[in-house]
């Protein structure tokens, strides 16, 4: 065995948007085909290296929730058996199961009132359907803000992943080979950097050699050399010719991932995989840092800092208007909670469009995409505009203002016309 020891958490991010496992299958089914192939190798690696293995896997709810929808059983069943690869998920120990919010939403983008509810059902369907409860979050994009603390804790969540390009050590010493503690408003949690430049090789192609000559490099480089070093890497599990590669021996786990589990299984390697919360149990008390508010794409915090996803003026009119419907839901349940009551199926169905409207692909792949978050908020209105009438019916009033039906919209939702299938399936940017 080497001398030194360098810990590598790694991770993989799954997810698709609402509905689009059933309009890949059958508008393009090479790439679906490509898509669950790569859900079912990664545990299919795990269990053929379960002695050595060590990773972390994280779903979206709503991915969850189409790998569960009957259609999409059976129409991928000439593929892989979904619920069996579901159960075999479930008895990999060795894979850390992370959460990621139900509808995989820009957290810093959404309202906060919204934060609990998101954090909540994603945690729940994954306990739900693979038995385990997440400990660990990796928030959709990055993207964090320590304001996210407290939801994050109430929801059961006891550390959180974020680009350490954005962790400010307490000391001053720029040190993203560790974990930290963050507090905000007196409530601290653990916070795990995430290393950019690892995660880009992770997310485009690497060699098990190339990543212990580099970790090695990178740890006799660092502001503590001869400290035990963390390195985390995360990336897309199902995008890009690396990962959907169908001939494996070209791809993620035959070229990388395999070579260096047999390398570690000889005991050759400097490198040691780890899950997070196996780490965290022997690490003793943690360094204070604060966290950036940003993302993997920003390189500093600034007011600009999640201009990615609202920058264009179509995005930040689309967000003006969740804001504005998630707003005026809220004040109905705080100043008429009866409106469960005399229209609770309206309520549900308002609840449930307003959340898949903060769906992150709407807005990250471009204006194009915006109509998508349109036909969720179009029907949520007029679901409001139901629990709203039938509350006068009964000589109630509502207790909705202009003010704060209006909210921070300044003008009118764009028009939804032309509204296409959901093609297109995810970008391969790094550390997604």
């Amino acid at each position: 065995m080497a001398e030194r020891t360098f810990f590598h958490a790694l991770g993989l991010h799954m997810h698709q948007p609402p509905g689009n496992l059933r309009l890949l299958i059958e508008a393009k089914p090479r790439d679906a085909e490509e898509i669950i192939r790569c859900y079912e190798r990664a545990v299919r690696y795990a269990e053929v290296y379960a002695d050595v293995a060590r990773f972390h896997v994280g779903f979206s709810g709503v991915l969850l929730e189409q790998l569960l929808d009957p259609v999409v059983v059976d129409r991928y069943r000439h593929i892989i058996d979904i619920p069996q690869m579901l159960d075999r998920y479930r008895a990999a120990a060795n894979i850390e199961l992370v959460g990621m919010g139900y509808y995989h939403p820009i957290f810093p983008l959404i309202p906060c009132d919204d934060w609990l509810e998101q954090l909540e059902r994603g945690r729940g369907i994954m306990e739900r359907v693979l038995d385990r409860v997440p400990r660990g979050f990796w928030p959709p994009e990055t993207a964090f803000t320590l304001e996210m603390i407290p939801a994050l804790l109430q929801a059961g969540y006891e550390y959180v992943v974020v680009d350490g390009d954005h962790v400010l050590p307490e000391d001053g010493v720029s040190d993203g080979l560790r974990p930290y503690t963050a507090c905000y408003d007196g409530l601290c949690m653990t916070v795990i950097p995430q290393h950019r430049d690892l995660s880009k090789a992770q997310s485009n192609g690497l060699d098990a050699q190339w990543l212990e000559d580099e970790l090695r490099w990178r740890a006799s480089a660092s502001p503590r050399p001869d400290a035990e070093r963390l390195f985390a890497s995360w990336s897309d599990g199902e995008n890009g010719s690396w990962f959907r590669q169908t001939s494996e021996p070209s791809g993620f786990f035959g070229r990388f991932f395999a070579p260096y589990m047999e390398r570690c299984r000889s005991g050759s390697c400097s490198v040691l995989p780890v899950c997070i919360s196996d780490y965290l149990a022997h690490a003793g008390p943690l360094p204070r840092a604060t966290i950036q508010s940003g993302a993997w794409n920003v390189g500093c915090a600034s007011d600009d800092a999640l201009m990615h996803w609202a920058g264009s003026p179509a995005q930040r009119e689309a967000i003006a208007q969740v804001r504005r419907l998630s707003r005026r839901y809220w004040t109905l349940c705080r100043c008429r909670p009866d409106g469960y009551e005399v229209a609770g199926d309206a309520m549900v169905h308002a609840r449930r469009l307003i959340l898949e409207a903060e769906t992150s692909c709407f807005l990250c792949w471009g204006d194009a995409w915006i109509p998508h978050l349109y036909a969720r908020t179009m029907p949520a209105e007029a679901a409001l505009d139901e629990v709203t009438q039938a509350l006068r019916q009964l000589g109630v009033e509502p207790g909705v203002s202009a003010e704060a039906a209006a909210g921070d919209a300044t003008s009118g939702p764009a028009s939804p016309s032309g509204i296409e299938s959901v093609q297109q399936d995810k970008r391969s940017d790094p550390g997604r």
